[in-house]
């Protein structure tokens, strides 16, 4: 008796523990964020949209919004499908632990030595200069790693049975990975690419590096521009009146209001796509084998 009531005294003491924890992190999450826009309180107006050039954020928003488009266009493909390759393909071989290694390396790089490659072979080896190209083509080697490490866990959440039911049925394995692996590996996808928008969004000095301070409103991907973070880092840096930490605290508030945005409509377009791969993996229907007809019909005999 003395045994069970100490298990029971130290899972409740863990349960509490993990509670806390958790309650910590809520909290210092709200607590940033309700600080930043009690700061930020009144300042936030129309003027931000339709004020003089110098003043408004638009051209800040719009070049954020390049930044994080171009970026995401070209690391979320690249990173599923190395992340399809070296879970679905390459297995344990030498060539994958390599390639491991080289993903595991690139994630522990400093963002300012991304900077300084991207400004010496972007900006001016391929005679890119400053632009969002070039910010674009930097923050997509520094993402690459954790889209392939959260896609390839995702990957790994898929019950094998689903592969081999798809196989007994005579679909390829082109087939199993688009109509069966990866709807319900979506909501990890997802996440990683919330997190690859984070890490973009959060980056200021190879953006400041590839991107530059420009004011202006790029209006293509091959002019500079100053993003969000690139603004208050400015803000702050050469604030000597107190508006000035005003307007820092404003380009903050928008800031997280752009990265709700962001990380609300992947989400829904997610869930759009994902309903499906839900459904496989709440077990809200059975494998019977119909739902592998429509794309083995193609490789089925009359």
């Amino acid at each position: 008796m003395n045994y069970l009531k100490k298990r029971k005294a130290m899972d409740g003491f863990i349960c509490g523990l993990m509670i806390f924890s958790s309650a910590m992190i809520g909290a210092a999450l709200l607590g940033i964020i309700a600080y930043i826009l009690i700061q930020s309180a009144g300042m936030v107006n129309l003027s931000l949209l339709f004020g003089a050039p110098g003043e408004s954020l638009v051209p800040m928003i719009v070049s954020t919004a390049w930044i994080v488009l171009v970026s995401l266009s070209i690391a979320l493909p690249v990173g599923i499908m190395t992340a399809i390759y070296l879970h679905e393909y390459a297995g344990k071989s030498g060539f994958s632990r390599i390639l491991g290694l080289a993903i595991d390396t690139l994630a522990g790089i400093p963002s300012i030595i991304y900077g300084l490659f991207g400004l010496l072979a972007f900006c001016r080896f391929f005679k890119l200069g400053q632009s969002v190209i070039a910010g674009g083509f930097t923050l997509t080697i520094m993402i690459l790693p954790v889209i392939i490490r959260t896609t390839e866990e995702a990957l790994k959440t898929v019950p094998d049975s689903f592969r081999e039911g798809s196989y007994s049925l005579g679909a390829t394995k082109f087939q199993t990975i688009v109509h069966v692996v990866l709807p319900p590996a979506l909501p990890g996808i997802l996440a990683a690419a919330i997190l690859a928008i984070g890490r973009i969004v959060g980056e200021s000095a190879p953006v400041l590096l590839t991107v530059g301070l420009a004011l202006n409103l790029p209006k293509t991907i091959f002019e500079p521009g100053r993003t969000l973070t690139i603004h208050l880092f400015y803000l702050t840096k050469e604030a000597v009146k107190p508006d000035d930490f005003a307007k820092a605290f404003t380009a903050a508030a928008v800031l997280i209001i752009l990265v709700l945005i962001i990380n609300t409509a992947v989400k829904i377009i997610g869930r759009s796509f994902g309903k499906s791969g839900e459904n496989i993996t709440n077990g809200r229907r059975k494998t019977t084998g119909q739902e592998f007809v429509p794309f083995l019909r193609g490789n089925s005999g009359p």
